[in-house]
């Protein structure tokens, strides 16, 4: 029984508890929904209040933007308003200027008929005098037939016969004294040219030198330079044809050779063997092999600008190339290039003080010696050899005539063709120009190279040592040991005979054999 009434107890208990927890919770619950709708109308009210805001705020900015567009609006329809206003008052100048023209038009139209009327009535009247005048004259002529018994046409060819004599011993007088007096003033005329002409061009004295100062930064790379018993001087001379004097000046070294264009490479080949460090056979080949076509490179450069600075255009690359070999020629001992963009000069200024065309003779004077950069020898004078090759590339019969007549090989027939023969005259004459030796002295070093070259099996021929030395270079395939010893004692017989020489040549043939494999 005790067991029983604890079980209701508890059961009673466990009633009662899970009926004031379910009060409970209603009354949490309601709590919550009443603090959730108190909640829900503080959100609505500050969304309300936030929106009122938001609200006020587009409107405002609606209107600002409004205004700013009416603003923008009003200033469009005021500028078109103005060029409207513009165009018709510029509309109504015009008409008002159009009706002023027509008036005068008018006006002018009714004077030219006016005048026209005039003329015409003016012109009936001459006709009728000029045939009153036919009968009068005709009457007069017959009248006068009778009385000299000749017809007109004889006393014509009378009077026509007195009339030539007596005009042609006037003009013979008249031609003369203007023949005098042209040749007085064609003296004048010429002389002041002339004065003018080589009074604004400014040179410098050009002579060519047959040496090269290379500078060294020690004497210690003289040492690098010579090579081991020699090897790497004698190189270098092999591979460039220059003499390279080693003495006892300090911090240089000379170039000695009369072809500038191989003194050039020498000097350019040994600063980069110098700068490089690596100083060998092999390497000096390789470098004065790149240092040649960096030459002929900087040669078409050369010619390149001097033409675009004396305003030549037009002009084929290959005379172009010919143009900047002269940097490397001279003359009587004067730079070639420098000389003939002197003679440039001068004709220019000569063809624009007769009324010429100067840049053609320009053109003519730039070009007038590219005969003596021959590739090889040839025995046509260089002013038909430069004539021959402006034919063939496509110069004008004018400039190829002043190249071939300056030097009066063939006969000029253009005005350009004088010009050019003095302005190369003046170019020449002028005091420390030009020397007579060096010309002679180059001409005999390239005589003593022919000869050589004249013995079969022969690879390179320099004279070196100013003349006193021919260093020959066979191939040795074509020459053996004992054909070189006899070619050398046959260019030796042959220097002899043919030239005239101070002192003596030594001669020196050079065979050397390589044999040369490459592993891969």
């Amino acid at each position: 029984m005790e067991i029983l009434t604890i079980i209701i107890a508890a059961v009673v208990g466990l009633a009662l508890g899970f009926a004031i927890a379910k009060m409970l919770e209603k009354k949490q619950a309601s709590n919550t929904i009443a603090s959730a709708k108190k909640e829900a109308n503080s959100i609505i009210k500050e969304a309300k209040a936030e929106g009122e805001s938001i609200k006020k705020d587009k409107i405002l900015q609606a209107k600002e933007k409004f205004i700013e567009l009416k603003s923008e609006h009003e200033k469009v329809i005021l500028s078109r308003d103005k060029k409207i206003n513009d165009a018709e008052k510029r509309i109504k100048d015009k008409e008002s200027h159009v009706s002023n023209e027509l008036g005068k038009n008018k006006k002018l139209n009714k004077d030219l008929e006016e005048k026209v009327a005039d003329y015409n009535h003016r012109l009936d009247f001459l006709d009728k005098k000029q045939e009153e005048i036919d009968k009068l004259h005709n009457s007069k002529v017959q009248q006068l037939e009778v009385i000299s018994g000749l017809s007109a046409e004889d006393a014509k060819a009378q009077l026509i016969e007195s009339l030539k004599d007596t005009a042609k011993a006037d003009a013979m007088s008249i031609i003369q004294d203007t023949v005098e007096e042209a040749k007085l003033t064609a003296q004048q005329e010429a002389r002041k040219i002339i004065i003018n002409t080589i009074q604004r061009i400014g040179t410098e004295e050009a002579i060519e030198n047959c040496v090269s100062v290379f500078n060294l930064e020690s004497d210690d790379v003289k040492g690098r330079i010579i090579g081991r018993e020699g090897r790497n001087i004698r190189a270098l001379e092999a591979a460039t044809g220059v003499e390279i004097i080693v003495d006892d000046t300090p911090e240089a070294i000379i170039l000695s050779c009369f072809d500038s264009v191989r003194r050039e490479v020498a000097r350019l080949s040994l600063h980069k063997l110098v700068t490089d460090g690596r100083i060998h056979p092999a390497r000096i080949e390789e470098v004065v092999k790149k240092t040649r076509k960096q030459i002929e490179e900087e040669i078409i450069d050369i010619g390149k600008r001097t033409v675009i600075d004396l305003g030549i255009h037009g002009l084929q690359p290959e005379l172009i190339k010919m143009v900047g070999r002269m940097k490397y020629r001279s003359s009587y001992g004067q730079n070639l290039l420098q000389h003939s963009r002197e003679v440039a000069k001068l004709c220019g200024v000569m063809a624009a003080e007769l009324g010429l065309n100067p840049k053609l003779a320009k053109r003519a004077g730039l070009l007038h010696d590219i005969g003596k950069v021959p590739e090889t020898e040839t025995e046509v004078p260089h002013a038909i050899l430069g004539m021959q090759w402006a034919e063939k590339h496509g110069e004008k019969p004018e400039v190829c005539n002043a190249i071939g007549a300056h030097h009066d090989e063939i006969e000029m027939n253009s005005l350009l063709s004088p010009i050019v023969q003095v302005c190369d005259a003046i170019s020449g004459a002028r005091p420390g120009a030009r020397r007579q030796v060096l010309d002679s002295y180059i001409q005999r070093l390239k005589d003593l190279e022919d000869i050589a070259f004249g013995f079969g099996g022969v690879k390179k021929a320099y004279a070196i040592q100013a003349g006193r030395e021919l260093r020959v270079i066979v191939e040795s395939e074509k020459v053996s040991d004992e054909k070189a010893a006899n070619l050398s004692f046959e260019i030796s017989q042959k220097i002899q005979t043919d030239m005239t020489y101070p002192g003596q040549v030594k001669i020196t043939v050079i065979r050397e054999t390589r044999a040369v494999n490459v592993a891969k």
